[in-house]
C-alpha cells in the first residue's frame, strides 16, 4: 500500500510539473529581471516582448516530438531513405571543397556534418518553409512557458535568443519551434558559445551561410568531445547466453572486452582496433540490431539527446559514404506503450527504487537501464527494451 501511495504521489507531481504557471504575460514579466541579469538590456527586452502572445502550435509539438514517440526503426527509415541518401550525396558533391575545408580545419568527419545537415533540414530544403521556420523568441517563450521537463535548458535558450535578437537590432533569429537555428539547427545557447564565421564575411549567419553553419557545428562537436578519426560505432552479433546487463553506456570498455565474450561484427567484418573504447547498445531488444558504440556516438547525443536522432545521423553518415542498411532486422511487430503508459512505467520503476529520473514519458537510456534491472530481478533477459508488456508487468509489480 505504501508503494501504491508513493506511485500516485509521483503521478500527481509529474502531471503538475508539465503545466504552465500563471498567464503568459505574467511569465514574461517574471522572466524580465533574469534576462536583464544575463545580458539583455531592459529596453531591448521590453521592445522584443511587447505584445507577444504564445505560439498556439507549440504545445502540441512539445507533446509529440518524433524522437520520443516513434519506434526507432520508423524514425530512422523515414529520415534515412533512398531519396535523402541520393540528395545528400549530390549536395556533398556540390559543396565538396567547403566540406573538405571545414573537416580539415576542425577534425570532424565531413560525412558526419553532411548527415546532420540532412537529418536537421534536408540539406537546407526546409529553411524556406514558414510553417516550420519561424521567429524563435516567441517559440522559445512559449516552450519555456509550457514548463516541459527541460525547463531550465529552455529558459537558457530563450535568454540566449533574446541576446541574439538584441544584437540583430531587436529582430528575432528564425529557426525551429524549439529554437534551433540554421542549416544544422544549433540551439541559441550554443550559437553564442560556438558561433563561427565560416565564410569570412565578418558575420555569423547560420541560416543563410552554409559555411557558417558547418563551422559552428564542427566547433560545437569538438567542444562536446568529438574525437577525430574515430567511427560512431559498429553493428554486432551477440552469442547465446550473453549477459545483457553489460549494455551499460556509463562504462566504456575496449572492444577486446566484448570480443573475448563472443561479440563479433556483422557480415564477417573485422574490428579495426580492439583497443577502441566502446559500450554495448541494444535499442530494440534481444531480437533487434545491436551495436558497439564509441564516445563519438555520445557526442551526437550531446547535439540532440534522443538516441533515435543519434542513430539516424550515424546511419546516414555511413550511407552517404556508400555503406548499406543494417544486417539484423528490426522487431516491427512490437506493441509500444502510449504516453500515459510510459509515464506509468517510470512511476513504477521509481516506486520500486530502480529509477531516479524525470517522469516525462521519454524512455531514454536511464529508463531503459532501470527496466533492465527489473527484468534481471524477474529472471528475464535484461535487454531493457520497453514494450506494452513491460507496462503491464510493472503495473502488476507495484499493486
Amino acid at each position: 500500500m505504501r508503494r501504491l501511495a508513493v506511485f500516485f504521489l509521483f503521478l500527481m507531481t509529474a502531471t503538475a510539473h508539465a503545466q504552465p504557471i500563471g498567464n503568459f504575460a505574467d511569465f514574461l514579466a517574471q522572466l524580465r529581471p533574469e534576462a536583464i541579469a544575463n545580458g539583455v538590456s531592459a529596453a531591448s527586452y521590453d521592445a522584443i516582448v511587447a505584445g507577444m502572445t504564445p505560439d498556439p502550435r507549440v504545445p502540441k509539438l512539445v507533446e509529440t516530438q518524433p524522437e520520443f514517440t516513434t519506434p526507432v526503426w520508423d524514425y530512422i527509415e523515414t529520415r534515412v531513405n533512398a531519396a535523402r541518401i541520393e540528395r545528400g550525396r549530390a549536395a556533398l558533391s556540390r559543396n565538396s571543397a567547403l566540406f573538405s575545408a571545414i573537416g580539415s580545419q576542425f577534425g570532424v568527419d565531413p560525412y558526419l556534418l553532411g548527415a546532420i545537415w540532412g537529418i536537421e533540414t534536408d540539406y537546407g530544403a526546409v529553411l524556406g518553409n514558414d510553417s516550420l521556420i519561424r521567429p524563435i523568441v516567441r517559440s522559445l517563450a512559449t516552450v519555456t512557458y509550457q514548463r516541459r521537463s527541460r525547463f531550465t535548458e529552455d529558459k537558457a535558450d530563450l535568454i540566449a535568443a533574446l541576446r541574439l535578437a538584441e544584437a540583430n537590432g531587436g529582430v528575432s533569429p528564425i529557426g525551429s519551434w524549439a529554437g534551433a537555428i540554421g542549416h544544422l539547427q544549433v540551439n541559441p545557447s550554443n550559437v553564442l558559445l560556438n558561433g563561427t564565421d565560416g565564410d569570412g564575411d565578418g558575420r555569423i549567419d547560420l541560416h543563410n551561410s552554409l559555411a557558417d553553419a558547418l563551422a559552428t557545428s564542427a566547433k560545437f562537436l569538438r567542444q562536446l568531445g568529438y574525437q577525430p578519426g574515430i567511427d560512431w560505432g559498429f553493428e554486432v552479433s551477440l552469442p547465446a547466453g550473453f549477459d545483457y546487463l553489460l549494455a551499460d553506456r556509463d562504462q566504456l570498455r575496449p572492444i577486446s572486452f566484448f570480443a573475448e565474450r563472443g561479440v563479433t561484427r556483422v557480415s564477417g567484418r573485422a574490428f579495426s582496433d580492439l583497443r577502441t573504447p566502446v559500450f554495448l547498445y541494444i535499442p530494440a531488444g534481444k531480437d533487434g540490431p545491436k551495436f558497439l558504440m564509441t564516445a563519438n556516438y555520445l557526442v551526437l547525443k550531446g547535439y540532440n539527446f534522443s538516441d533515435s536522432y543519434a542513430m539516424a545521423v550515424a546511419h546516414l553518415t555511413d550511407r552517404l559514404k556508400g555503406g548499406g542498411p543494417y544486417v539484423t532486422p528490426w522487431p516491427r511487430t512490437t506493441v509500444f506503450p502510449n504516453l500515459a503508459q510510459r509515464q506509468t512505467i517510470q512511476q513504477a520503476l521509481k516506486a520500486l527504487g530502480l529509477y531516479q529520473g524525470a517522469i516525462d514519458g521519454r524512455l531514454g537510456p536511464i529508463t531503459q537501464a532501470a527496466y533492465a534491472r527489473f527484468q534481471a530481478s524477474q529472471g528475464q533477459i535484461a535487454d531493457g527494451f520497453i514494450t506494452k508488456a513491460a507496462h503491464d508487468a510493472l503495473a502488476a509489480a507495484v499493486r
